[in-house]
């Protein structure tokens, strides 16, 4: 796949310095904003330089086990959303294994501090308002790189937000509410860390990220299974090649 992604860039950038068209006919239409979102891509790996990866590294000091339970109780405050985000796509099986999880992970998972349901199995099916908004046909729209948040489309932070509308979420003191979100994002730094050096090493750190955030974000909406255009056909025919 980093191949894949590096093949990508490389063809792109030989294409650009040989072609003698206008250099708009090669932008991303993804990416409208490219230079802002550059801009911003700057900025915030300046901030993770400064302060998320020192951070990030100080929780990962914290005990695994404590971890993966503030890890837990962040993720069990969110499974009335995905239980809501699951009807409203229609998957009343993953709605019913989300309502059991969150009852029994609420209960005799205290608070969800221990994920009792999985071993149980029954697995975890996260839903999110955004993936409700792309499976009804709403466009994603445009490619942003947010301060401080990272990559994005609109109806995926959007989504986010009436997600943090649901039951036990919208109850939870600022304090709480910040601390949850701080959890999940220092969480999630220290996973993409292993990541890290592959991003470094490509030849356009950015298109890499913004490549690699389209392709979470179909895996997600698409439930794993996104549909292979054209275009993904004859990519594939050509990088059976290497």
């Amino acid at each position: 796949m980093v191949k894949k992604y590096l093949l990508i860039v490389l063809a792109g950038l030989t294409l650009a310095g040989c072609a003698s068209t206008p250099e708009d006919e090669w932008a991303d239409p993804r990416d409208p904003f490219e230079d802002f979102n550059r801009d911003m891509w700057d900025f915030n790996e300046q901030l993770d330089e400064a302060i998320l990866w020192p951070a990030a590294k100080a929780y990962g000091e914290i005990p695994q086990p404590v971890r993966t339970g503030l890890r837990n109780v962040a993720d069990n405050l969110g499974e009335v959303s995905w239980f809501v985000n699951n009807l409203l796509q229609g998957k009343v099986m993953d709605a019913g294994s989300t309502f059991w999880r969150f009852s029994i992970n609420s209960t005799v998972g205290v608070l969800g501090i221990f994920d009792v349901a999985t071993p149980l199995g029954i697995e975890a099916k996260e839903e999110s308002f955004g993936e409700t908004l792309a499976s009804w046909g709403v466009t994603e729209g445009p490619y942003v790189m947010l301060p401080g948040l990272g990559p994005t489309v609109p109806i995926d932070r959007g989504g986010d937000v009436v997600d943090g509308m649901y039951f036990p979420i919208d109850n939870l003191n600022g304090p709480t509410s910040v601390a949850r979100l701080l959890v999940k994002a220092l969480d999630t730094r220290l996973r993409l860390q292993e990541q890290q050096a592959l991003m470094e090493n490509s030849l356009d750190p950015y298109g890499f990220v913004k490549e690699a955030y389209f392709q979470n974000w179909q895996h997600k909406v698409y439930d794993g299974n996104p549909p292979q255009t054209e275009t993904d056909e004859l990519d594939d025919d050509f990088y059976d090649q290497f």
